[in-house]
């Protein structure tokens, strides 16, 4: 079989075509294809240089560009003659910067700051990862740390990328635990507090008041954040500063507390448990709030270690400010149950009363507190004495609901008005209505009883008895009680209790009486003029607790002073506590007629405000 070869001509029209179209279509589509990509890639150009430019080339300063927050220094509190309570000293604090480095290269970094700080590993990453590793601003991580740890630190720094030592002003309490309970402490804030202040400004590693008045009054005190701009390079080193803002410190805040006083008072109670409370009866202003045992604030500056923490756990409850806290009031209660007698026109003021071991009502045996009674006396022979059956009598016939309604006029059973309410308990006036509704059980003539002198269910603070011997002292108001010297609303505010002149008169007297020939008779003063009255609380089966109240003088009141001994046993108010209130009324008095010059010692700080 032959095959024959097919010659292709060159100049064959009808095949040379279709060879040529072929290779032309393929150069069109390339060249096609081509143009595509450089249109897409013109208008991706066009449109990351035209329309996103400006935000592109912010990016790209931001790269290079860190702002660096400046925490502000807090705001200094004053007592009223300009004394020093807290203020701030310089310190060393250890900060993360968390764009320094990537997210993954930071365990490394913070297991070896862990080993040298002594905090652990997981709390140091729960406070990056709290603020972000992609912030720019510095994270806290340790405060006040010892000149040794900044040496070790500064050691170790090449290990330590994105850690930064800066000084920083902590706070400092130049007079140490004087005045702990009013003044509180500063600690950084919580996992659980950063929310709910996120959209006030406050960052993790915050420094805010916890308790006292730097709580009270963080608003005042906390001040404004600064910063600085700077420029940094690849490795987040900052290569110039090119601007800043100063952080604007925070208000002073100027106290009612007189340091003076304060310092003795402290002295006065000594380690007695318990608290005393001294303050202005016309106005309300606070001079003195002792509560022992206490602390020193500036442990909660910096890290507190174990064994200090141990040492403070080992005192009865520290923190608590026992000036606030509630107690049955005893016999200083007898005040309100007098004004109910009187008020009620179920008594006059010259009314007698037989007085007994004690009262047998329904079976319930109600015994005076010598067991023997003081025969017929009156209303001032009965507060002098501090007569059970006297009073006993006197509530039984004024009855529950009216001696509830003057207690809560005097101020029992709601909150003071002190701006540190936080740390306050309201306590209890008990009525038939609040026993069944808390108890669920019927009121009783024992119930009224108890009442009528103190005791029972009803529970008050060192405030709120102050604030019913003001009234007595001031001339029957209702007066506000405060730490800000500078509250005019509060200065001024007083509520008229609608006492009877007569009525008032005899009640000051019959408190005068406590002193000329009652339970306090051997504290009586030719040299300052006192009344008051002594209480007694049962606490079975612990010790009894002890008060005493006092206003002078007593023509032209000053000061009112209340003390609390907390199971103090020993004879009870009269043994226990008069002798504190009487030594205070002194003191305020011995530091009244002394000049008023600062008596702090040199206190280290970084700026005045």
């Amino acid at each position: 079989m032959t095959f024959t070869q097919r010659q292709i001509s060159p100049f064959n029209p009808t095949e040379n075509t279709r060879t040529m179209g072929k290779g032309m279509r393929a150069a069109v589509l390339f060249l096609l294809s081509v143009l595509v990509l450089i249109g897409i890639l013109g208008g991706r150009l066009f449109y990351l240089q035209l329309i996103e430019g400006d935000r592109n080339q912010q990016l790209a300063e931001n790269n290079r560009i860190r702002l660096i927050a400046k925490p502000p220094e807090r705001g200094r509190l004053f007592d009223r003659k300009g004394n020093i309570l807290a203020s701030s000293r310089l310190a060393h604090v250890v900060y993360l910067w968390p764009i320094a480095q990537p997210k993954d290269k930071w365990q490394p970094t913070i297991k070896r700051l862990a080993e040298l700080i002594g905090i652990s590993a997981q709390t140091i990453t729960d406070k990056l990862e709290q603020e972000g590793y992609n912030s720019p601003n510095l994270v806290r991580v340790s405060t006040a740390i010892s000149p040794k740890l900044v040496t070790v630190l500064s050691e170790h720094s090449l290990e330590l990328p994105g850690v930064k030592v800066e000084p920083e002003a902590v706070r400092y309490y130049p007079n140490g635990d004087v005045a702990a309970h009013v003044l509180g402490y500063t600690g950084e804030l919580t996992a659980e507090e950063l929310p709910k202040l996120r959209e006030k400004g406050y960052r993790p590693g915050d420094v805010i008041g916890k308790s006292g008045v730097e709580y009270a009054f963080e608003n005042q005190l906390r001040g404004e954040w600064g910063g600085q701009q700077v420029e940094v390079d690849a490795f987040g080193k900052v290569l110039r500063i090119l601007g800043q803002k100063p952080p604007k410190s925070g208000n002073a805040v100027k106290m009612t507390i007189d340091l003076d006083l304060e310092k003795a008072v402290e002295k006065i109670l000594g380690e007695q448990q318990g608290g005393i409370v001294a303050m202005n009866p016309n106005n309300g202003e606070v001079l003195a709030m002792v509560s022992h045992p206490a602390f020193d604030p500036n442990l909660f500056s910096g890290k507190i270690s174990e064994a200090t923490w141990k040492r403070l756990q080992e005192k009865d409850h520290p923190f608590v400010n026992r000036v606030l806290q509630v107690y049955p009031p005893a016999s200083t209660f007898k005040v309100v149950t007098m004004t109910a007698g009187l008020e009620t026109n179920k008594f006059g003021i010259n009314d007698v009363l037989p007085t007994y071991p004690y009262l047998d009502v329904g079976g319930f045996q109600f015994w005076d507190h010598n067991h023997a009674g003081f025969g017929t006396i009156g209303f001032s022979e009965a507060m002098a004495y501090s007569s059970n059956t006297f009073f006993g009598q006197v509530g039984m016939r004024v009855g529950e609901k009216d001696l509830a309604t003057w207690a809560r006029k005097y101020g029992y059973g709601e909150y003071s008005g002190l701006e540190i309410k936080e740390e306050e308990t309201k306590g209890t006036v008990p009525d038939e209505e609040w026993k069944k509704r808390v108890i669920g059980e019927p009121w009783y003539v024992g119930n009224t009883l108890n009442m009528s002198i103190g005791q029972g269910d009803v529970q008050a603070n060192l405030v709120q008895v102050s604030m019913m011997t003001a009234a007595i002292a001031n001339g029957g108001f209702k007066i506000r009680p405060h730490f800000l010297l500078e509250d005019s609303d509060a200065k001024e505010w007083r509520q008229s209790l609608n006492i009877s002149p007569t009525n008032l008169a005899a009640v000051q007297k019959a408190l005068r009486s406590v002193f000329d020939f009652g339970t306090a008779a051997a504290l009586n003063s030719s040299e300052i003029i006192m009344a008051g009255k002594s209480g007694t609380a049962q606490d079975p089966p612990r010790l009894n607790h002890a008060w005493f109240t006092v206003y002078a003088p007593y023509e032209n009141p000053e000061i009112v002073v209340t003390v609390f001994a907390e199971n103090a046993g020993g004879g009870g108010g009269s043994a226990v506590a008069a002798p504190l209130a009487v030594q205070t009324i002194e003191a305020y008095m011995k530091i009244k007629a002394m000049p008023n010059s600062p008596n702090n010692p040199p206190v280290p700080t970084i700026s005045s405000n």
